[in-house]
């Protein structure tokens, strides 16, 4: 392949707001290097996490120049040396790409790089990325939910919550969902969950408890922890975890909440889950071959319209499934 052919990308040459995505038309197509592949990109997805970077305000900043997003779902083009599991014309999704996937054609590293079901189109395969993994790791790793407990997904029609609620079910937990409209809330209750709740209503937090029997909860899957961890501290039961996925700020929140039920606050961040990664691959693809995982796909914008798809993910008045760009 020679380097000098040319793709559309999406790209970021300051940091700030929406209007800072600038789609080319004249970026180079990367190269595969070593144990790299090469992906012609169908389909990506916007993550909450690509706002906070292209805004300049997450801990970690890419250099400038730099196009946006990890989540793509495609066909390999061609494999750098040393790349076995996969092969020119295999249908794909990635967790990571190495140079952006908000652009039609992506490198990303091999271990980064999963086959695609057969049962899921490309816009369903740029779904899976960041929720799924995110919600396995939450689940598993973090909080070892066990079958039997009870779950609190704290935000669950977005593309983490939709995961979080059908990892949940599948692994026998009892399923609560919360949303911020009645469209958000039938979405939660189609895809697991066993009782939703709107969380712009007054009071619905004692709704929570009274459906636990006042016992409280044993796992939140927390996605706005600036407005509602203190209130997750107070709906655990005794060995509560709560586990953070995502924050836009900062909250106040008191530690006796933490000591009378013996609780747990932990984060949980993609960026170190990398051993586990086979192991959470293993368990979604067999999840998505069998039909019981089945990644839900919300708004879909095409690629030159990155910018009101950024603006819409934070100022949407409620989510429902995952927002995806199209090639």
């Amino acid at each position: 392949m020679s380097g000098s052919r040319l793709m559309r990308a999406v790209r970021v040459s300051e940091f700030g707001a929406p209007s800072v995505l600038r789609l080319c038309s004249d970026v180079s197509v990367p190269q595969p290097g070593h144990r790299q592949v090469l992906i012609r990109v169908h389909a990506c997805g916007v993550n909450p996490v690509e706002t906070y970077i292209r805004a300049g305000t997450y801990s970690r900043k890419p250099t400038l120049p730099y196009t946006p997003g990890t989540d793509v779902a495609g066909v390999v083009e061609t494999v750098g040396e040393g790349v076995v599991a996969v092969k020119a014309g295999d249908r794909v999704f990635t967790t990571a790409t190495e140079s952006g996937a908000y652009a039609e054609f992506t490198v990303a590293a091999d271990d980064c790089v999963h086959k695609l079901p057969d049962a899921l189109d490309f816009t369903q395969g740029a779904a899976i990325g960041i929720p799924y993994f995110t919600a396995y790791r939450a689940l598993i790793h973090k909080a070892h939910s066990k079958a039997g407990e009870t779950v609190l997904i704290h935000g669950a029609s977005g593309g983490v919550g939709v995961a979080a609620c059908q990892l949940s079910r599948a692994l026998g937990l009892r399923v609560l969902g919360t949303a911020g409209t009645p469209e958000g809330m039938k979405l939660v209750l189609n895809n697991g969950a066993h009782m939703a709740f709107n969380h712009r209503e007054e009071g619905y937090t004692d709704k929570i408890m009274e459906a636990t029997d006042d016992r409280g909860i044993d796992v939140i899957v927390e996605m706005l922890s600036n407005v509602n961890l203190s209130k997750d501290l107070q709906m655990l039961a005794y060995g509560g975890r709560v586990t953070v996925v995502g924050s836009r700020g900062p909250i106040e929140i008191n530690p006796r909440d933490t000591m009378a039920k013996e609780s747990s606050i932990m984060g949980v961040a993609l960026f170190f889950a990398t051993p586990e990664k086979k192991e959470c691959s293993a368990l979604l693809y067999a999840s998505m071959e069998a039909g019981w995982l089945r990644p839900v796909v919300g708004s879909q914008y095409p690629l030159e319209k990155a910018a009101q798809a950024h603006h819409d993910i934070i100022e949407s008045p409620g989510a429902a499934g995952k927002i995806v760009l199209t090639m």
